[in-house]
């Protein structure tokens, strides 16, 4: 189904500035585009807008005086929306607040700041999320300048399961204060369960800021905040849509005998392909963008954490207000996949364990990192046997968390659809089969099942607007999702520029996903160059990064030609590939290495180099 293309009035621009717009719009994100929208709209009254003063080199200094700044840098979105609800809390008590993703942030503005809370989470094993790379270079770099009258806060997000929890929030926090700046509150450190950590650090956060900035606060939103993103979703994690799903078939080799057998045979993935109905929700999404779901637990799952514990999953539990049987707790809203840290510091208390409470001890980092690769919350129980009641596991699990799934399709030729990539997770640890949740979740709904979810933006993660471009796509595995709805999107809308698309999989014949639509689009000049890497078809292991390098040459001649290149999929792989694309630049650039990283940078900084790794 295609729906129709959207009727568009025709440009009064003559066709050279029409194409010198577009290349210069190609790459701001939404808060430069709703200024550059507020400077064209003052000079067509005849003068500069006010918000034009912002790029004024003194102005900014005699506006922060009193003014919040709040920076975010996101990976999945909930930095974003941290940051969102304190700056809409700000300014609902009168303050003076600007909003800018890490990337959108003036560094030259720093030394002039007097204000500014920094929310941002850590990104895989202590790494900044994309969007903030360039402006965490800075603060560590030898440009930063001295902040003796900056006063600040800082607000990470992360996972327990890491060992660097919250690492680049520890380091923001402890480099600002190095550089001369005042510490307002201690650093947030919020685990999965955001709000627990997020919710008093923001209220300390508004108080502080009521304080710093008192009578000084002057509200002034129609030039120093940028306007949120359009019209706001009524669906979302708290209160998601339910999706019909209308279609469910597997994308990949179709034996499957069990997770212990996957591992052992090292082939037989199930990739699931999913289409959802969202006739009627009014959800929007591009390109790029992700699916929120919000799935159940598997009751094998669940009956597994009964027995471990001799649990009655018919107990009444009464926890934050809510009554519920112990059973529709861990099925509905308890995290059994994943654990936690905190979690295992309950567990070796409750056990009286002294060889898990030593494992949590610095020295052991190693050590625990193996223990949060391959248990799940069932082997723990197992492991280290403890005295539970209902209650008291109930109040040691983490609430579940949504899951996120890269959107395999482009409403431009679906329409009121949404399409999902799904890897079914399968694993063997411990004498158990072990299956993702989310995934076993979504791999076992029948058609007409509903499913709860809600739209993710992900504004970093587009198509060019500049549709003459030729992109570059790295997509192995169920990276590949989101690039199938760029294909789709560039060609409903006559994009004039080629798609290439690396992909890669152990296996050709059961890991090939899309593979006859990835050939019908060749032939139909929708795909235009596709190089595939199977890592286990032969003696020598082949990723995508080796066939990015057999192609450096022709790769770099397409970004010396304006070319935008993505990347999704593991994070281990995303940083194989910007090795390959350092190397492939400086092998072309004369051999400076140096000059290879800022080159790459400026791509980041651009919007032309994308990432979407997990």
């Amino acid at each position: 189904m295609t729906a129709a293309a959207a009727t568009v009035p025709p440009s009064p621009l003559p066709e050279d500035r029409r194409v010198l717009l577009t290349r210069l719009v190609d790459g701001l994100d939404g808060n430069s585009l709703w200024w550059l929208s507020g400077f064209a709209a003052g000079l067509a009254q005849g003068h500069p807008p006010p918000s034009l003063a912002l790029v004024q080199p003194a102005q900014p200094a005699t506006q922060a005086a009193g003014r919040l700044t709040i920076v975010y840098g996101s990976q999945t979105g909930n930095a974003r929306r941290s940051a969102e609800q304190l700056a809409a809390e700000s300014e609902a008590a009168g303050l003076s607040v600007r909003l800018l993703r890490a990337d959108a942030y003036p560094t030259r503005e720093l030394a002039g700041e007097r204000l500014l809370y920094v929310v941002i989470s850590t990104q895989g094993e202590g790494d900044p999320p994309d969007d903030a790379i360039g402006f965490v270079e800075f603060l560590n770099g030898r440009r930063a300048p001295k902040l003796p009258e900056l006063k600040y806060a800082v607000l990470g997000l992360g996972d327990s399961s890491y060992a660097d929890f919250c690492g680049i929030g520890r380091k923001l926090d402890a480099r600002l204060a190095e550089l001369g700046a005042q510490r307002l509150q201690a650093l947030g450190e919020a685990d999965l369960d955001i709000d627990t950590v997020a919710t008093p650090w923001r209220a300390k956060a508004l108080a502080d800021a009521r304080e710093t900035l008192g009578n000084a606060a002057v509200p002034a939103a129609s030039n120093v905040t940028p306007l949120r993103h359009g019209q706001a979703s009524a669906w979302s994690a708290q209160h998601p849509f339910n999706a019909e799903l209308l279609s469910r078939q597997l994308v990949s080799g179709r034996d499957f005998k069990g997770p212990a057998f996957a591992v052992q045979a090292g082939i037989d993935k199930r990739v699931h392909h999913l289409e959802l109905s969202l006739e009627g929700s009014g959800l929007q999404y591009e390109p790029g963008d992700a699916l929120g779901i919000i799935h159940r637990n598997p009751p094998r799952l669940v009956d597994s954490i009964l027995a471990a514990t001799g649990l009655d999953g018919d107990a009444t539990v009464e926890h934050d207000g809510h009554a519920r049987p112990l059973a529709q707790w861990l099925a509905e809203h308890r995290e059994l996949t994943r654990i936690s840290r905190p979690l295992l510091a309950t567990v070796a208390e409750r056990g009286g364990n002294a060889e898990l409470a030593a494992l949590l001890e610095p020295a052991h980092a190693g050590e625990l990192a193996a223990v949060f690769g391959d248990h799940q919350l069932v082997d723990v129980l197992q492991r280290w046997p403890a005295d539970w009641d209902a209650a008291a596991l109930v109040a040691a699990l983490r609430p579940a968390a949504h899951r996120l799934y890269s959107i395999a399709s482009s409403r431009k030729r679906v329409g009121e659809e949404v399409h999902l990539t799904v890897d079914e997770l399968a694993y063997a640890a411990h004498g158990r089969d072990h299956l993702g949740a989310a995934s076993g979740f979504l791999a076992a709904l029948e058609e007409g099942a509903p499913v709860p979810v809600f739209v993710e933006p992900n504004e970093r993660f587009r198509v060019p607007a500049d549709a003459s471009r030729d992109i570059i796509m790295v997509g192995p595995g169920t990276g590949v999702a989101p690039f199938r709805g760029f294909v789709q999107e560039r060609a409903e809308s006559g994009a004039a520029g080629r798609n290439w698309l690396f992909f890669g999989a152990r296996h050709f014949n059961s890991e090939f996903l899309y593979q006859v639509e990835w050939q019908e689009a060749l032939q139909k000049k929708e795909l235009h160059r596709l190089d595939l890497a199977f890592s286990r078809d032969q003696a020598e292991k082949i990723y995508v990064q080796q066939r990015l390098r057999e192609q450096g040459r022709e790769l770099y001649d397409w970004l010396q030609n304006g070319a935008h290149f993505y990347v999704c999929g593991a994070i281990g792989m995303g940083k194989d590939v910007h090795a390959a694309l350092l190397e492939i630049v400086a092998s072309h650039n004369g051999g400076d290495a140096e000059a290879a990283a800022e080159y790459l940078s400026s791509l980041q900084r651009e919007g032309r180099y994308a990432r979407d790794v997990y």
